[in-house]
């Protein structure tokens, strides 16, 4: 016997599902992230093995220099990183001191020259409570690292299989063709054309494209502020390549730490060429050479950007927030590829002018 459903029904069963699965995510968080990051890093580093088995390089090797490249990777951006954050965690109270005494001296400077500040805009307003909660966010990244073998074994296992990861996809779509096809309807299809086939080459192309265009922003502001004599200058250029993978508001994310770091350790005349340099970087990124070079075809709306941030990190701590729009545009990827599901990747994308 068949059952039916009403329009109501499905959509309270859909709703109930949908939120069983995110619960279900959150509690198995601490599983999930390491998952994700190392697809995350398999997905980066699958078009470089691909590139050197086009060169002759056996398979194996490929691998093998991927992973050692991976490995190197990880192990310089943790002796490089987990000194500054064990430093900037030790220094996180005191420089809370200062900036709560420097937003003091600006409350009391507006106050003497007219303008009234109540207490609740004291307490909205705190930056201390900024350096707390990106200290807190650090140490999230921080504690990932301790799980670095088992990303780094994973990575391993996925670029392994992924060579034939789509090819499994298009025998089961074949199949899957096979059995809805009519008797006399042709079965045979481009596999260039096949939702797998797509799918992957576009986040494939996406996430390196971006990988290197946050690298280079990453580079730049870590040696700006190292010239400009910013503390822990490797740290925030780590943070900017981090956050450059969420665009339009990523990049402001990254700024506000080193500009209230640069304004408590060397005043607010540098800051404001760290601000300045920032602004730069990201024009000239953000606004000419990625769209150049990546396109609009694939972008969210900035208010997908902010709610994917703000529900990924909720959903799965720190490491959910630099996730956070890979995920959400593979989703709208996926949408994308299929026909009867484009127009939920359309309602993702940016407004057109």
């Amino acid at each position: 016997m068949s059952h039916s459903f009403s329009p109501a029904s499905r959509a309270v069963l859909v709703t109930a599902a949908v939120i069983i699965i995110i619960a279900g995510m959150k509690s198995a968080a601490p599983l999930i992230v390491p998952f994700l990051l190392s697809v995350f890093i398999a997905v980066i580093s699958f078009p470089l093995m691909c590139k050197f088995q086009y060169h002759g390089i056996p398979k194996s090797l490929s691998l093998t220099l991927v992973i050692l490249l991976v490995i190197s990777i990880g192990v310089a951006l943790m002796l490089l990183i987990g000194s500054s954050l064990t430093d900037f965690g030790r220094m996180a109270p005191e420089y809370q001191q200062k900036i709560s005494a420097e937003w003091a001296g600006v409350l009391q400077w507006l106050s003497s020259h007219g303008f009234s500040i109540t207490g609740t805009i004291k307490e909205i307003i705190d930056p201390a409570a900024a350096v707390g909660l990106l200290s807190s966010i650090l140490k999230g990244f921080g504690n990932v690292l301790t799980n670095s073998f088992l990303i780094i074994l994973t990575v391993a296992f996925i670029l392994i299989e992924a060579a034939g990861l789509t090819h499994k996809f298009l025998i089961l779509q074949e199949a899957d063709f096979s059995q809805n096809a009519s008797p006399g309807q042709e079965v045979a299809s481009n596999p260039a054309d096949s939702f797998p086939q797509v799918f992957v080459e576009k986040l494939r192309n996406y996430m390196s494209m971006k990988t290197i265009i946050s690298m280079i922003t990453g580079i730049i502001i870590g040696l700006a502020l190292w010239l400009i004599g910013v503390d822990y200058p490797v740290l925030w250029g780590v943070l900017a390549f981090m956050l450059n993978f969420v665009p339009n508001i990523g990049s402001i994310i990254a700024a506000v730490p080193a500009v209230m770091l640069a304004i408590v350790q060397l005043g607010v005349t540098p800051a404001l060429l760290v601000a300045a340099v920032y602004v730069a970087v990201n024009v000239i990124i953000g606004s000419i050479i990625e769209p150049k070079y990546m396109g609009k075809g694939i972008g969210l709306s900035t208010l997908v950007v902010f709610v994917s941030l703000v529900f990924w990190g909720w959903v799965l701590g720190p490491v959910g927030m630099l996730l956070s729009v890979p995920l959400t545009i593979t989703v709208k990827l996926a949408l994308d590829s299929k026909a009867e599901t484009q127009w939920l990747g359309h309602l993702l994308g940016p407004v057109e002018a």
